[in-house]
């Protein structure tokens, strides 16, 4: 099978043909159809992720057939079409994972191949209302988006949520969600073209980070929001402390710019904050997300479409962040 693999840090991804995998008594194999990628291929590649192997296949989502099963797996899933859950026993407990979990893509090959053996318990059909490609781009993105909006954040209609760095993967997603929950939406970015995308697609406003007193712009526009999601951290935390309402909440999922290089902890005492942590999501955030996404019909924004042999160009422009929702990797 055609397999785009990872042998050495820092350096492109190898197009190598490989032995069609097997499934173990509890996993079933499946015909990739598309993957996507995720900003966390590429920390892998550049050697800032814990237990890094190699030679590795990247790739946490997929969508695909499942063409063979193992023995414990119930037969219905024989020829049905799926899309995959990324993430690998999550445990018994909802709060948190639990210390056995992991993410597909490493350290057990990944989905940026012809084939990949995934356990069965990671199956979920395919929303008809989504195409190959939109069903590959919606696992990790949108059950981290689900679970940080809904499950941590707790957003209601009517509320108010501030995105930043709108035009990930995470960030898009999360941005249809709450416009599909009635929720009023605000993006950042450092890209007016994104932002102005945002608004197209139903945000109510959008602020660039990068200009000064962005958030007092914020509050004096909107007041104050209910909600931040935030996936960046760094210089500019401070700012979403000073702009979320008292009693508010911010949701962290990702930190892509480095730690808060200034924390005022009194405000947060003060305004009565809750800063709560949040990442992927548990077998009840994935159902739950899949049925949010049925219910709505949201489809995740694609930026663009590489044949898999192109994947080290889309690794780059992951690396560049200038796409504007996800990168597919179509396959078969």
């Amino acid at each position: 099978m055609k397999s785009l693999v990872m042998k050495e840090l820092k350096q492109p991804l190898q197009l190598d043909d490989r032995e069609e995998p097997q499934p173990a008594t509890d996993e079933v194999l499946v015909e990739l159809h598309a993957a996507a990628l995720n900003r966390r291929d590429y920390w892998i590649t550049q050697g800032l992720y814990p237990g890094i192997r190699v030679p590795v296949i990247l790739g946490s989502d997929g969508a695909g057939v499942v063409t063979k099963i193992g023995n414990n797996v119930p037969p219905h899933w024989q020829g049905q079409e799926i899309l995959i859950d990324p993430g690998i026993d999550w445990g018994e407990q909802t709060k948190t994972q639990s210390e056995r979990f992991q993410i597909l893509g490493m350290p057990r090959d990944g989905t940026f191949a012809e084939f990949v053996t995934i356990p069965a318990a990671c199956l979920h059909p395919k929303p008809p209302h989504l195409d190959w490609n939109e069903a590959a781009a919606l696992g990790l993105g949108g059950v981290t988006a689900y679970r940080a909006l809904f499950t941590q954040g707790v957003l209601k209609s009517k509320q108010t949520v501030l995105i930043t760095g709108i035009g990930g993967g995470v960030a898009t997603t999360a941005m249809r969600f709450a416009i599909a929950c009635g929720a009023t939406v605000l993006v950042t970015s450092s890209d007016d073209t994104k932002i102005a995308q945002a608004i197209d697609a139903g945000a109510t406003g959008g602020f660039n980070y990068t200009q000064d007193a962005w958030h007092k712009n914020v509050v004096s526009k909107f007041g104050e929001v209910d909600l931040i999601l935030d996936g960046a951290g760094g210089a500019g935390y401070g700012q979403l402390i000073d702009l979320v309402t008292a009693g508010g909440t911010i949701v962290n999922y990702g930190a892509t710019a480095g730690p808060p290089q200034q924390f005022d902890l009194f405000k947060v005492f003060w305004k009565q904050l809750r800063l709560i942590g949040s990442t992927m999501g548990s077998p009840r955030d994935f159902q739950a997300m899949l049925e949010f996404c049925r219910a709505h019909q949201i489809r995740p924004q694609i930026d663009q479409i590489y044949p898999l042999n192109e994947g080290n160009d889309a690794m780059s422009r992951m690396q560049k962040g200038t796409q504007a929702g996800k990168l597919v990797l179509a396959i078969q």
